[in-house]
This record gives C-alpha cells, sequence and structure tokens, in this order.
C-alpha cells in the first residue's frame, strides 16, 4: 500500500498482456532506494529488469536494442545526470521519478536532465514536495506537466507572490489546478487498523560548560546580525555557519569542538531513556541529522556493552544493518542517519523513535517515524522529540509549525535551511 508497491501494481498492470511490445519503463531512484525497490520488484511483480549503472554498456547508436529487452530499468540519480545523452535518445513508456524533491531545484543539473528525458507517461513519487517553497512544487509539475503553472517567473508572479500577500483567489486557484493530478492517501485513510502513534518531546538540560559555550557562540553570532557591516552574502555564509554551530552545542559541544572534554545534558538524556526502554525489550530507531552525533551515541552504547545497528550516507552494507536489526532480537537500536534512512526503510520491529536533533521541516520527521509506524506494525509507537532548553532547538520547533502550514495548504515537508529575514534569524536567536 506504499508509494513503491502502488507504482510497481500499476506497471505490472500495464505490462500484463504479452501481445504488447510497449518500451521499458525507467524508475529514477536515490542510490539509498536501489536495493529496496529491486526487492520489492522482485517479490510482487513479474517484470523483466535491470539496473542500469556505470558497469553496463548500452550501444550509443541503438539504445533501444538494450533498453527494449526490459520493462523494468532501475537507475539514480546520478546515472541519469551523467549519461542524459544516451538516456533521452529512447522513448521510454513510463518514466518514475521517486523521491521527486530531488528535482525541486530548477536552476540544478539534475532537475534540467529530467526534462530531457522522454516518455509516454510520468509520474512522480515524494512525502514531502513542498521542503522549502512553493517553487519546490513549480519544478516537479514543470516535470509532469510543462504547461500547467507556466513558466517560472510567471509562477512567481501569478502564485507565490500573490499567496504571500494573502490572496485567497490565487491560493484556490493553485490548489483547484493541481488537485486532479495528484493521488495523496492519508495514513488513517490507508491504514485504519494502524496502531495508534504517540508523539511526545522530552526537554533536556545542558550541561554548565555546555551552556557557557553555547550563550558565548549565540552573543557572538547576534553581534554579526547587529553591526550589519559584511556584505550580504558573506553575512549570510557567516549566520548560516553560526546557525549549524549553535544547533550542534545545543547536541553535544564535541559536534563542534572535537577536543571538548565534558558531557552533555542531551546525550544522557538520550542514554538514560534508551537504558529503561532497553530493559523492557523494546527496540528503538533513533534518527539524528549529524553523523557525528550518532557516533557519540554509538560511543556511550559500546562502553555499555550494547548492541546496535549503524547506518548513514557512507555506510555500503544497509541490507545487512537492516536485517541484524530485524531480525536479531539483542540489538535493540537503530542508529541512523536522516539522509540515509528517512525513506525507503521498513522498520516495524521498533515501537520506539527517537528524534534526537530538530529538522527545519517537520516532514522530515514524521518520514523518520513512518519507518515504524507503517504497515505490519502491531504495536503502539511512540516517538521521543529531545529538545535542548533554551536553545535554538526550540525556536526551530516553532518554525516547523509555519512551514507545516505552508505544506499542508497545498499537499504536505527536509534538513532544509529556510530563506529567513534578518528579523526572523534574530527570532531565531532570541531568548
Amino acid at each position: 500500500l506504499g508509494k513503491t508497491l502502488q507504482t510497481l501494481t500499476l506497471l505490472q498492470h500495464i505490462y500484463k498482456s504479452p501481445a504488447s511490445r510497449k518500451a521499458a519503463t525507467l524508475i529514477v531512484v536515490p542510490t539509498s532506494l536501489l536495493h529496496n525497490w529491486r526487492r520489492e520488484a522482485k517479490r510482487f511483480t513479474t517484470l523483466s529488469m535491470i539496473e542500469y549503472n556505470s558497469s553496463i554498456v548500452v550501444p550509443p547508436n541503438h539504445p533501444g536494442k538494450f533498453f527494449g529487452r526490459f520493462q523494468l530499468i532501475f537507475t539514480t540519480y546520478g546515472m541519469m545526470r551523467n549519461n542524459i545523452d544516451l538516456l533521452s535518445s529512447y522513448k521510454f513508456e513510463y518514466i518514475v521519478l521517486d523521491e521527486s524533491q530531488n528535482i525541486k531545484n530548477s536552476e540544478s543539473l539534475t532537475f534540467r536532465s529530467a526534462l530531457q528525458l522522454k516518455s509516454k507517461y510520468r509520474l512522480v513519487l515524494t512525502g514531502t514536495p513542498i521542503e522549502n517553497s512553493l517553487k519546490d512544487l513549480w519544478a516537479q509539475f514543470h516535470f509532469l506537466q510543462p504547461e500547467l503553472l507556466g513558466n517560472e517567473t510567471t509562477f512567481s508572479k501569478h502564485f507565490i507572490n500573490a499567496i504571500r500577500q494573502g490572496d485567497e483567489r490565487m491560493k484556490d486557484r493553485l490548489r483547484q489546478l493541481i488537485t486532479p493530478f495528484i493521488l495523496r492517501r492519508s495514513k488513517q485513510e490507508v491504514t485504519p487498523e494502524l496502531p495508534s502513534l504517540t508523539e511526545e518531546v522530552v526537554y533536556c538540560d545542558m550541561t554548565e560548560r555546555q551552556n557557557e559555550l553555547y550563550q558565548h557562540e549565540k552573543n557572538s553570532l547576534r553581534n554579526i546580525l547587529l553591526e550589519q557591516t559584511a556584505e550580504k552574502g558573506q553575512q549570510s555564509f557567516t549566520v548560516l555557519n553560526g546557525i549549524l554551530r549553535l544547533r550542534q552545542l545545543s547536541c553535544h559541544p564535541q559536534l563542534f569542538l572535537p577536543d571538548f572534554i565534558g558531557d552533555s545534558g542531551k546525550l544522557y538524556q538520550i542514554i538514560e531513556t534508551f537504558e529503561t526502554l532497553r530493559s523492557e525489550g523494546h527496540k528503538v530507531l533513533i534518527f539524528s541529522s549529524f553523523v557525528k552525533h550518532l557516533e557519540l551515541v554509538a560511543g556511550e552504547f559500546r562502553k555499555r556493552k550494547w548492541d546496535y545497528a549503524f547506518l548513514t550516507g557512507s555506510s555500503t552494507n544497509r541490507p545487512e544493518e537492516i536485517a541484524r536489526f530485524n531480525r536479531d532480537p539483542k540489538i535493540q537500536a537503530f542508529l541512523i542517519s536522516l539522509k540515509a534512512g528517512g525513506v525507503g526503510l521498513n522498520l516495524t520491529q521498533a515501537d520506539y523513535v527517537f528524534i534526537i536533533d530538530p529538522w527545519w521541516n517537520p516532514a522530515a520527521e514524521s518520514q523518520a517515524i513512518a519507518r515504524a509506524h507503517r504497515i505490519g506494525q502491531n504495536n503502539q509507537v511512540i516517538a521521543y522529540r529531545f529538545i535542548t532548553q533554551g536553545s535554538i532547538e526550540e525556536k526551530i520547533i516553532q518554525l516547523q509549525e509555519e512551514k507545516r502550514k505552508l505544506a499542508e495548504t497545498f499537499i504536505t515537508d527536509t534538513e532544509q535551511l529556510p530563506a529567513l529575514t534578518n528579523r526572523e534569524w534574530a527570532r531565531l536567536l532570541g531568548s
């Protein structure tokens, strides 16, 4: 009932007639999801398939002779970009973009490459169609229906600017335009039998030394904003780095200061909470947007001789780690980075989820929680968000609510820093 299985069911239906000689379908996915797509396709369809990667040689003058031998061609966004001349010379039956927010930036090579692909039909799959602004939505619709929303300049003028100014008529008009092309079903509609999800915030105190470092960094950053001496681009870069440092200090000073010797109030709270759940036999997913934060948690686990699974963007043993966590009762924690495991995982063995640092847009957290709270889950799922009191993390939670409203107005939202005015930056740094 997920997006992957619905798409594969459609494609199985499309190719079911033995007499039909349809072109191949190209399915473009993030590298981390290739294994999942191929596994699901083999399990639920009878379609012929191949992964188009750097080891595959396709005759440049006759791509149809190669692609025509298969019904499903799986590839990554990187392969698509690097081989767009070849891929665009063949007309596919369907082109499917999974996690289609990958093309949200209209200035990117990924977006421009996707537009060159040819097919009879196009389909995009995403749980986060709007990550930062309505421009994300325009980019994906420009791939699907190039004429529907006009060009980017026209869309910005007629829709984005008008909606920012509170024009309800244009807001309704945009909804009317896009609704016929969107299939969206909420979890409540699809799985009314799914056990309940409880979400709680766990507030953490900084240690004395941690708080001293945090306040010093915050004051330095506020002074930069007040002085307004730097060029706009340079100032923006300085503020971005400062905000990142405050987020890191909120978690653990070692994320910013590798030589720091001392404790973190949040890390203490994470370990204490997990220890209780571990003693009760629960399995826990622990998500962070900082790999170093996960490594610090892992270090505490090793001190206590607790087994765990570990998955980041650089992991080369993704299927093995997933299998270890799902099958081994001794492994009660799965430490996962947002980029590596926020999507494309089915981890219903877990009934607790820790979000150990907040992200700018709330749908990233929702997608992470959905790794456990999905079809196949038989237990109530409890998600804990660990927030450091008196820190920028509390302000991020407030900002999330504003982002949520924009997304929910048009559809549904990842670790993307929003574009903010100086006043909004100052609000983030306020006491």
